[in-house]
Parts: structure tokens; sequence; C-alpha cells
């Protein structure tokens, strides 16, 4: 059993992933390699150069793998609460259990549809619908998050990236009790 699996491996996923593998979280990544991001060039990601979008989703998978992340390329067709401690995630491959599912998967939402967790209108331009999520990035289903435009922030990357590392601190808040906080310092010279 995995502490988190991050559905998605995009800019949110990946991001989510590297602050839980980071905190020492046995992480999961199940990424159908669909990323919006593929197709993209990017020059407004702060701290980045110009980059075209799959050098930036190579860029953060190797981040998170870093930090002890797995990526499966798989599938997800359904998730499930099944008790009070696991959520149970179904692929094309087989299944995966969590303590906790953190939802990343960009501009389609039919998974969290068919996995009955509620959705709501989009208010992005072309984001039909988004899941409906509260402030922290929880779902209706216990132990299931979204984050990223799935959550209903900008389809832009920094944007995405950053809703991620804040789901994943609210997902590590909640897993140890208090307040989650990585914030490293410079070493002396």
């Amino acid at each position: 059993m995995y502490d988190v699996i991050v559905v998605g491996g995009g800019p949110a996923g990946a991001s989510a992933a590297i602050f839980t593998a980071k905190a020492g979280k046995k992480t999961l990544v199940l990424d159908n390699e669909q990323s919006m991001t593929k197709a993209a060039w990017v020059e407004n990601h702060y701290g980045a150069p110009a980059v075209e979008g799959p050098e930036l989703l190579k860029t953060g998978r190797e981040q998170a793998e870093n930090f002890g992340a797995e990526f499966v390329n798989t599938q997800v067709n359904r998730v499930e609460k099944v008790d009070n401690q696991r959520v149970n995630v179904e692929t094309e491959d087989g299944e995966y259990e969590a303590a906790h599912v953190i939802l990343t998967i960009g501009g389609n939402t039919k998974l969290a549809e068919t996995s009955g967790i509620k959705t709501t209108e989009g208010t992005e331009p072309r984001i039909k619908s988004i899941i409906d999520v509260d402030d922290k990035g929880k779902t209706s289903v216990e132990g299931v998050w979204a984050a990223g435009t799935a959550a209903g922030v900008s389809v832009h990357t920094i944007i995405t990236s950053g809703d991620g590392a804040k789901t994943a601190i609210n997902v590590l808040t909640e897993m140890n009790g208090e307040r989650y906080v990585d914030h490293d310092v410079l070493k002396s010279k």
C-alpha cells in the first residue's frame, strides 16, 4: 500500500509527487502520458528558461523520482474509497491502494464522474467541468484530493504546479497531524 497515489504526471501531479516523496511518503504516480503540457511551449514558468512542454514534463518526473516517487504509465479507470484508511485505484493493468489519492487529471473529469466524485461547471476556456474541491483540495470522497486544472485553477503550468504543491502540503499536514512545511536553507560555503 502507498501513502499517496497521484493520478496524472503533468505539472500538478509531478509537483505533488515531489513534495510527498521528499517528505518520505511512499508515492506512486499513475500517468497516461496525455498531459496537455506535451503540446506546450512554455516561456512564463518562473525559474525556468523557455522550454518545450515535453522537456518540462521530463524534468518534473526526474525531480519526483530523485526523491523516491515511482511512476507507472497506465490508464486509471476508477477511484473508490474502500474503508476508513484505504482508497483503491483501478487501472487497466491492475489495482493499487493508498491512504490518499490526488487527482491531477487536467481538463478531463471523466474519471471523477465515473468514480462518483462531485464535479461542477468549469471556469477556464475549453474546460467544461472541474472536480468540486474545498480550499485545501479535498473532494467529495474522503481521502481523494484534486489539484491543477482538474480542480479549477488556470491551465498555466506555473499555476497548476503550484496548486499540486499546495494540495500535497495539505495532504501531508493531514497525514502528520500538524502543519507540514518544506523549506530548505542554503548550506554555508
